[in-house]
């Protein structure tokens, strides 16, 4: 090894790298193929069909008051926009909104009054702290003001729907989510991002992720009936659950105001309390998913702080608050949650190669270097990895084809880098960012800004 000259080191690391990553790739695929094969069988056994509902099914009275929580910082761009159509859409006389907002927000809560227009379903409630905290402390709020009108009208709510600020709800998503709660204790509708022309790169790469996420892996998960982690939008928790989970925190509230992510371990909380979760899918009659619609961040910037956000809480936080005392079937969707920050560490080395491999062949040209030659056993797993990148390109056309039309499902396919590469940094600044709470920085709600609405798109008034 000391007789190796600098040419022959740059080559024995390229290696090294390159079977780091081979190996890894191909793990990973072995567990999207695992997922892929569950999906077949259930669309080939009937499980996994997608059943159809009529405008009649969506328009008869509640089976009890349902409750509808909206925290709030800075989006006085959107929420009257959200509050104006969600009251519009659900008709329901049992029907409650408890939007949440901070005293030092003037323009929001303007915003909420405004898109009330005298409304009574309407409940504005007001943050006895300067914001922003976090979105499950403002949460906690809006459970606080849900328990003293219980307790006034002498009336429970039948189960609690959450969405955020900036969504465009689903016509027929209530009475869906009143109709399965009855039989279990936390339902969630799919989300369904909106195409966004000024931003056809970062923004609609969630498109493609979604479309799968939603339609596949979820879909599993439900069949698998193991926890459900909610997305935060579009999901109900039956009010006993939600009761079952503020008695075991010591604060007596249902959401962890000390995490990033709360629907997260929200969904896995009430399985762990032996609580039933569903994931329901289905479709209008004239095909539409119905789902929550919402805009998702346009600029790079906002993407990866989302992402950060998303990746310190369910596989940071997740692992130190959640741990993995779980079933073999729990344990890989936990293990599935979490491998944000390691896939990131692994396209982060697939990136470099690219750039270490241009370099050595240019090298190489100049006789300067040595050309890597591949062994038997590294042409096989780079082998496999093609077959499995077609395939995973495959998959994510055919899914956000499903949804948005064949053009965007090709337009997915050139965005794999893109996706790529806002996980990359978003892997990165999360574990920076979770470092830093182990030093004892306080975590805040670090929100993404909105000013873009489904709801005022003219593609997607068919929605409404």
């Amino acid at each position: 090894m000391g007789d190796f000259t600098i040419g022959q080191w740059f080559v024995l690391f390229q290696h090294e790298l390159l079977l780091f990553a081979g190996v890894f790739f191909l793990i990973g695929a072995l567990d999207e193929i695992g997922i892929d094969l569950l999906w077949l069988w259930l669309k080939l056994t009937g499980r996994g069909n997608t059943p159809v509902v009529h405008q009649q099914d969506y328009q008869a009275p509640l089976h009890g008051p349902a409750a509808v929580f909206i925290p709030a910082w800075n989006e006085h761009e959107v929420i009257g926009t959200t509050i104006a159509h969600a009251l519009s859409a659900w008709p329901h006389a049992g029907l409650r909104i408890y939007a949440g907002c901070y005293r030092n927000d003037a323009a929001t809560v303007q915003a909420v009054i405004a898109a009330a227009a005298g409304d009574s379903r309407l409940r504005l409630v007001i943050h006895d702290c300067n914001g922003p905290s976090t979105k499950a402390d403002c949460l906690n709020r809006l459970y606080t003001a849900l328990q003293k009108d219980e307790a006034r009208l002498g009336v429970k709510a039948h189960m609690v729907v959450l969405h955020d600020a900036e969504d465009m709800v689903d016509p027929a998503a209530l009475s869906l989510l009143d109709r399965t709660i009855a039989t279990a204790d936390l339902v969630q509708l799919p989300v369904l991002p909106t195409p966004q022309p000024q931003s056809p790169w970062i923004s609609a790469h969630y498109c493609e992720e979604f479309a799968e996420a939603h339609g596949k892996a979820m879909v599993v998960r439900d069949a698998l009936r193991v926890g459900m982690p909610l997305a935060g939008v579009g999901c109900a928790i039956s009010r006993k659950a939600l009761e079952a989970l503020a008695r075991i925190k010591a604060d007596g509230m249902p959401f962890a105001a000390d995490c990033l992510t709360e629907d997260y371990e929200i969904g896995l909380g009430v399985a762990e309390l032996g609580g039933q979760s569903r994931f329901v899918r289905v479709r209008h009659d004239d095909g539409r998913l119905v789902a929550t619609r919402a805009c998702f961040p346009a600029q790079l910037e906002q993407s990866v702080r989302q992402k950060t956000r998303w990746v310190h809480g369910i596989a940071f936080q997740g692992w130190d608050r959640l741990g993995w005392n779980a079933s073999p079937a729990e344990f890989w969707m936990r293990l599935r949650d979490r491998r944000g920050p390691f896939t990131a560490l692994v396209l982060a080395v697939a990136y470099g190669l690219l750039v270490l491999s241009s370099i050595g062949w240019g090298l190489s040209l100049a006789g300067y270097g040595e050309p890597l030659i591949l062994t038997p056993a590294l042409k096989t797993i780079l082998a496999l990895n093609f077959v499995s990148f077609v395939w995973r390109a495959a998959w994510r056309f055919g899914f956000t084809a499903r949804e948005y039309g064949w053009k965007e499902g090709l337009h997915a396919i050139l965005r794999i880098p893109v996706s790529n590469i806002i996980a990359i940094m978003a892997g990165r600044r999360a574990l920076v960012a979770y470092l830093k709470t182990l030093k004892g920085q306080r975590i805040r709600w670090d929100k993404t800004d909105h000013s873009a609405h489904p709801a005022l798109m003219p593609d997607q008034r068919g929605a409404a």
